[in-house]
């Protein structure tokens, strides 16, 4: 096998580890994928209700969307950097370098495990902004 092989096959590994420890603590995931859904319900609930000049076609979603997935990818990074950091005080990582794993196999499971986490997260604040559409009619926005 080459090296490159077998630093897949360390990543592939340390993946499922990093997505155990999800199915371990499910809180983490439902407060991954339940924190951006509520924030996008409470801004568009509170602010869009104002009176704002955004055009004669221009919904208040359109402006709180873009902050929202930044805000899920950044939760996802945090999530990311808490486990990175448990695994070094705890000292799993210094175990896994007297092993014979590819060095990147650690960070690699990590960011492959919260870029699924986040993509999910993502994908489901995008399915809550459609279904909560464009602002109403009888909205004092659209005036």
């Amino acid at each position: 096998m080459t090296t490159l092989t077998l630093a897949v096959r360390d990543s592939a590994t340390m993946t499922q580890r990093s997505l155990r420890h999800v199915l371990r603590y499910p809180v983490t995931l439902v407060v991954a994928v339940a924190v951006p859904v509520l924030l996008l319900l409470l801004f568009v609930g509170v602010f869009s209700r104002l009176k704002m000049s955004l055009g004669a076609h221009a919904s208040y979603i359109d402006y709180v969307m873009p902050g929202i997935i930044v805000m899920t990818a950044g939760y996802g990074s945090s999530v990311t950097a808490q486990g990175v950091n448990r695994d070094s005080t705890e000292g799993i990582i210094g175990r896994f370098r007297t092993m014979a794993i590819s060095p990147t196999s650690m960070l690699n499971g990590y960011v492959v495990s919260a870029l699924a986490r986040t993509l999910v997260s993502a994908a489901l604040v995008i399915a809550a902004a459609i279904g909560l559409g464009p602002a109403s009619p009888s909205c004092s926005c659209w005036h």
